[in-house]
Parts: C-alpha cells; sequence; structure tokens
C-alpha cells in the first residue's frame, strides 16, 4: 500500500502525423505495410493468456484486393466461450482489487507504445484489413484510441475523487467497485479505436472481459490483442475470442455472470441483444448494464446564407471518407433551393475528382468497402435509386467487386422526403439531397427531426446566427453530436465526446467519464465517530 495520494498527468490529444514523402512516419508506415503484406499469420483465441487453436477456420483478406489471404484464424465456440468466461473471472479475483493507480499504469503504457514503436504496426493492420487510407487509420489508431487510453485513465481518477459531504463528527465515504461478473464487449469493423476502446475501458475499471470482434476486423484486433500484452495487462483480464455472433453471444449473453454489454454495431443486433438480456434477466447475479452505439442517418441541413464551398467540402468529406462506413457519416443533406444548382453542380466537379483505389497508393481518396455483404447492399440501394422515378444519380453510380469491393462515390437527388436513400442507413458511399423552397426552413427543420428513427450526428450551415440558434433548438433530439458550420464526422475524445439517443444507442458518450461510470457500482460508507449510548430522542423527555 502506497502513502500516497497519486494524480494522473492532464491528458493531452495525440498530434496526427503527416506521411508526407519523405516523413520518417511514411517511411515506417510503407515498411510495415510491405511485411504485413508479405506474409500469411494464424491468428488464435487468446484465453487467459493462453493461444487456443480450435480448428475452425475464418479467413482475413483486404477488401480493396479479396484474393489476398493475410491470416487465417480460429473461431470460438460454445467451449471456448466458457473457458473465457471461466478465465476472467479468476482474473477478476486479483485485478478488481488492484489499486487504481496500478491498473493506470498499464493503460497508459499501452498508449505509449501504440503512439510510438506499434504505431506503424496497427496503422498497417487498420489499411490493410479495413481498407482505410493512411489519414483515416491515423486519425483511428494510433490517435483515437491513445485519446481513449490517455483521458479514460484522466476520468477514472476524477470519478474516484468525487466524495460526499460529511457533517461534524462523520465521514462519509465512496467507493466505486468494479461490476461483478465479467463484460461482453462486441466491437465494429470500421474503426480500431472501439476496438480497442470497448474492451479497455470497463477494464480499466476494475472489470475483465470476453471480447468478440468483428470477423472482418480480427486482423487488427489481433495486433491490438499482442500491444495489451505487451503493455502487461494480466492474462483473463481481457479475453479474445473471434467467432460467429449466435455462437458467441448464445453463450455469453445468457450467462448468469454476465455484468454488461459494451457494444458498437447494428441497431437490429443490439435490439436483439437487449431482448435477450430481458428475457433471461432473473438468472443473472446482478442487472447487465447495457451500453450500445449503432447507427445513424445522418445530415447536413444547409441554410439559404450558408457558404457553398463550405459545404461542398462538408458533404465530400462527410459522405464519402472512409467509404462512408462510419456511423456518424453524412448521408442526407436538405438543400435551398436559392443554392441548389450552383452547390448540386459543384458538388458533382468535386466528386469526379475522387480517386478509388487500393490503399497502398496514397494518392486514393476511396478505397474498398468492407466485405461482400456490404458490396451488395449499397449497390442493391444504388440500384433502387436509378430504376426510381422519384430519384436520379447525378454522380457516381458504379461498382466494381473484381478485384476489391469498390463502390463509386455516389450523390442522388430526391424530390421525395421520405424517399428510401432518405430514410434508411446504408453505410456507404452514398449521399441523398433533397431541395427545399427557401420560405420553408423551419417547416423543413420539422421533417429532418422526424425523418429518421436515429438520433447520432448532424450539421447546419449557415451564416445567420438566428438561423442557427433555431436550427440548434429544433434538432435538440435529432443528434447528440451536433455541429455547426463543420462536417458530422471527426469528433475527438475530450473534446467532442461521441454517441446519440433514439434508435442511436444509449448516448453513453465513449471518450468521457460518462461511459467509465457504466462499469462501476458505487458503495458509501458512513463512519461515525462518536456512537449514542442511549437510543432516547430530547424530545421524549415530559419536561
Amino acid at each position: 500500500m502506497s502513502n500516497a495520494k497519486f494524480s494522473m498527468p492532464d491528458p493531452e490529444n495525440e498530434p496526427i502525423l503527416s506521411y508526407q514523402p519523405g516523413s520518417p512516419e511514411r517511411k515506417q508506415l510503407k515498411e510495415a505495410l510491405d511485411k504485413l503484406s508479405g506474409e500469411t499469420i494464424e491468428i488464435p483465441l487468446i484465453i487467459g493468456g493462453q493461444e487456443v487453436k480450435t480448428g475452425n477456420l475464418g479467413k482475413c483478406v483486404m477488401p480493396h484486393d479479396h484474393q489476398h489471404v493475410m491470416a487465417t484464424y480460429h473461431k470460438a465456440g460454445s467451449k471456448e466461450v466458457e473457458a473465457a468466461i471461466e478465465a476472467s473471472q479468476e482474473a477478476w479475483k486479483s485485478w478488481s482489487t488492484m489499486p487504481w493507480w496500478e491498473r493506470a499504469s498499464i493503460f497508459k503504457k499501452m498508449a505509449s507504445l501504440l503512439s510510438g514503436p506499434w504505431r506503424a504496426t496497427l496503422g498497417a493492420a487498420t489499411m490493410l484489413g479495413q481498407s482505410k487510407n493512411v489519414f483515416q487509420a491515423e486519425i483511428d489508431t494510433p490517435c483515437e484510441l491513445v485519446d481513449f487510453l490517455n483521458f479514460n485513465t484522466k476520468y477514472m481518477e476524477a470519478i474516484y475523487e468525487q466524495q460526499p459531504l460529511s457533517p461534524k463528527g462523520q465521514w462519509n465515504r465512496v467507493e466505486q467497485r468494479p461490476l461483478e461478473g465479467f463484460i461482453f464487449a462486441v466491437t465494429p469493423f470500421n474503426f480500431t479505436a472501439i476496438a480497442g476502446n470497448l474492451p479497455t475501458a470497463p477494464a480499466m475499471m476494475g472489470n475483465t472481459v470476453v471480447w468478440k470482434p468483428a470477423s472482418s476486423a480480427v486482423f487488427s484486433a489481433y495486433y491490438l490483442t499482442k500491444l495489451f500484452q505487451e503493455a502487461g495487462l494480466p492474462d483473463g483480464v481481457i479475453n479474445f475470442i473471434p467467432g460467429s455472433g449466435p455462437d458467441v453471444g448464445a453463450i455469453a449473453l445468457k450467462h448468469p455472470k454476465l455484468a454488461g454489454v459494451h457494444f458498437t454495431g447494428s441497431t437490429e443486433v443490439f435490439q436483439g441483444m437487449w431482448k435477450i438480456v430481458g428475457e433471461n434477466i432473473a438468472s443473472y447475479r446482478t442487472y447487465p448494464r447495457i451500453v450500445g452505439e449503432t447507427g445513424g442517418k445522418n445530415f447536413i441541413f444547409v441554410h439559404p446564407s450558408a457558404d457553398p464551398d463550405e459545404v461542398n467540402a462538408a458533404m465530400v468529406r462527410g459522405a464519402f471518407e472512409y467509404q462512408g462506413q462510419k456511423c456518424s457519416a453524412a448521408s442526407r443533406a436538405y438543400i435551398p433551393s436559392s443554392m441548389w444548382p450552383a452547390l448540386t453542380e459543384l458538388l458533382v466537379e468535386t466528386t469526379r475528382t475522387i480517386k478509388v483505389g487500393d490503399v497502398r497508393d496514397f494518392t486514393n481518396f476511396v478505397n474498398a468497402v468492407i466485405d461482400r455483404p456490404a458490396f451488395e447492399k449499397i449497390a442493391e440501394y444504388i440500384d433502387f435509386a436509378r430504376r426510381s422515378s422519384d430519384a436520379k444519380i447525378i454522380a457516381g453510380g458504379g461498382s466494381d467487386d473484381s478485384r476489391g469491393y469498390f463502390i463509386e462515390p455516389t450523390v442522388i437527388v430526391t424530390s421525395d422526403p421520405h424517399f428510401k436513400t432518405m430514410e434508411e442507413e446504408i453505410f456507404g458511399p452514398v449521399i441523398t439531397l433533397y431541395m427545399y423552397d427557401d420560405s420553408r426552413f423551419e417547416e423543413t427543420l420539422r421533417l429532418c427531426d422526424s425523418t429518421s428513427p436515429y438520433g447520432l450526428t448532424g450539421s447546419i450551415f449557415a451564416r445567420d446566427r438566428e438561423a442557427i440558434s433555431l436550427a440548434s433548438r429544433m434538432l435538440l433530439h435529432a443528434a447528440g453530436n451536433f455541429y455547426i458550420n463543420d462536417k458530422c464526422t471527426g469528433s475527438v475524445v475530450g473534446q467532442q465526446p461521441f454517441g446519440g439517443s433514439r434508435a442511436s444507442g444509449t448516448n453513453d458518450k465513449a471518450g468521457s467519464m460518462i461511459n467509465l461510470l457504466r462499469w462501476v457500482s458505487p458503495r458509501t460508507t458512513k463512519e461515525l465517530f462518536v456512537s449514542p449510548k442511549d437510543y432516547r430522542y430530547p424530545f421524549m423527555e415530559e419536561k
């Protein structure tokens, strides 16, 4: 036990490197890309620190070159899920009682390793396995994950510092206990940083975790697991069990020791998980905490006073960066009639300049979508618009899966504000534009608010301050992350904690103290220094 009150260093956001020609980081990344693409590895499960091979294999391929196999990975079945839960509970005995600053040191080291010697490896793994260009990979991991680790450790300290009032003669205090049981972390393909944060945030607070990464992002998830090990994370604290969702989830979600779910993925899957928890609520040792971030139908709303060039840049970046495969990606836009001809022409001209191709060619802005099911789903939406009399494709619309799963950045215009691509999440490089009469600004704000069941991100572009103020009020619940004169993507840890409500999730704001509070259970203690020796109160005296 240390007789000291420790304090975490104040965090700063990780600098984004440029990777310009001739820079050392570009050279290191190119070397890492060559190394990882030049070998084929075997990825085991990691349960209690031990490698486990099941023989039930899947493949990790490059989405932009889908015949290139980078790894084979072993899939977990019911036996392995049970073993991972047991390993987590064995690790919980010591991990849950470890002093918080000792836990923090591990995650701080993790951040330092990722910022330094592991930077190129995780960046290259993300580029190759999830088809991200160099900038999109850089802002994902290392940068966002380093921020999660550094900021969360400081938030953890702040949570532990919060203490109640103690009147004279007594001492009241609160301690934040880890949850009893295990946390089931289910992570998506689109951000390696999310794949790192969802298991580490609960673990930071003293919990142990069973982690199922997305099957299409096992490659980078495995390197994250190796990073965790190098940072000194004890065996069994985070157990790595890739596998099919139904096979893994069927065991984990019904287990009596399930203490929480940390999820990012589709609304449909999250609702299904919540239903399973509800059906089994009487069998758990404790009521499971359910934290989830799902989808969005994110908007850009343009006022007649907006700058067309700013709007155009925001739409291109917001809709097409990382092929529109961000939960926050711009998917619908409301354009005033006075700006319509000039802005749509500008958007079409800009979209035509975008290069699409392999991530290893740094001149490509757009790369491949993640896999064949995604490719086919996005292509179906584009074909629907092509066949419809209520819509027109004015840019892009092409697709090619002969080598990689490439979808052209696509712009659709529609006369129907409830057109299918205005309402349904596509998760691809597609944006739909709807023109409104300038005089119906307020009416169209109501339309924007009511069109989608989601409430994740959105932005307003205007130079008129009254218009900004009105939009901010009327779209209060339409977006958990709201932007003024900026694209609706690119939240930064410590600056814009991320999450939305409605069908977009529980809005527990990853990268904030709010999220960490979900993974602890407080105990209050009252100590009375001089105890009463008689049960009678003064009012009971006759005179």
